[in-house]
């Protein structure tokens, strides 16, 4: 059984944000509760901020699953980049068929296109509904900054903060974020470069803070998108070691794009 790492949502190994791939045999039972839970153990072992794995289904389409060290997620964009990279980069797709995933958060579609400055992954996901809320006690004192508003994000919190620097140099209370009950925080600012910034911190799912965050931009894409009255833009993820992603607000789905490079594959014994 093969397995890769790559890092999705940059065009330089050791940037933008690793993930496992496990690419499954054909004929694995991959849907029941023992498979899970090795899944699950795998994905501990790798000690990434997700892995993913992904088997050919009968339809023209793969199944395709995510876990952190700790639990299975719904949805996760770096490594559904990384898979589709994999999927093309090692001929197990046509690299002219766009990739077909059948996840716990529906149909995913992921396209290759060649650009000027190289291979892009365009992964097509649905919008979240942002909405104002109230900021949780104490959160500002554990992010060590003002918060200028706070918003529900689809399973998300998300707080918005006064300027690129001050996410930038944001030094949180990991332990103290970890008793909100949400699966991220995302904290943004409009972006000095860029259109926006964020930070993404996970303690729930197991993870103190997440390097580039795919997911996350389907609440931050609409969020922006309103307020600069764009709707194609271009967002970088504020982590140490970074990441930049192409967004745009299409309806009710937010294409998200980025590149990846493949740092080493092997095999499970």
């Amino acid at each position: 059984m093969k397995i890769y790492q790559v890092d999705a949502f940059t065009d330089e190994k050791f940037k933008g944000n690793p993930a496992a791939v496990c690419v499954l045999p054909n004929d694995f039972e991959a849907d029941n509760a023992e498979v899970g839970s090795w899944m699950k153990n795998l994905a501990a072992e790798m000690n990434l901020s997700e892995t993913a794995f992904v088997k050919e289904a009968q339809n023209g389409a793969f199944s395709l699953r995510w876990f952190t060290p700790t639990t299975e997620v719904d949805l996760c964009g770096h490594a559904t980049l990384a898979t589709s990279h994999i999927l093309w980069t090692e001929g197990l797709l046509d690299k002219n068929t766009p990739a077909l995933f059948d996840t716990r958060s529906g149909r995913l579609v992921v396209s290759r296109i060649e650009t000027d400055n190289g291979i892009m992954m365009e992964m097509n996901f649905p919008a979240d509904e942002v909405t104002p809320c109230k900021e949780p006690v104490g959160l500002q004192m554990a992010l060590g900054c003002n918060i200028i508003s706070s918003y529900n994000a689809g399973i998300d919190m998300m707080v918005e903060v006064a300027d690129e620097t001050t996410v930038a140099e944001l030094n949180p209370v990991i332990q103290q974020i970890a008793t909100i009950p949400v699966r991220c925080l995302i904290v943004t600012a409009k972006g000095d470069e860029c259109d926006f910034v964020s930070r993404v911190f996970s303690p729930a799912v197991g993870i103190d803070e997440d390097p580039v965050t795919g997911s996350t931009h389907c609440s931050l894409t609409p969020f922006w998108a309103e307020r600069l009255g764009k709707s194609k833009m271009i967002a970088k993820q504020l982590s140490k070691r970074g990441g930049v992603l192409g967004v745009e607000l299409v309806g009710d789905r937010v294409n998200v794009s980025g590149q990846a490079v493949t740092v080493f594959s092997g095999e499970l014994s």
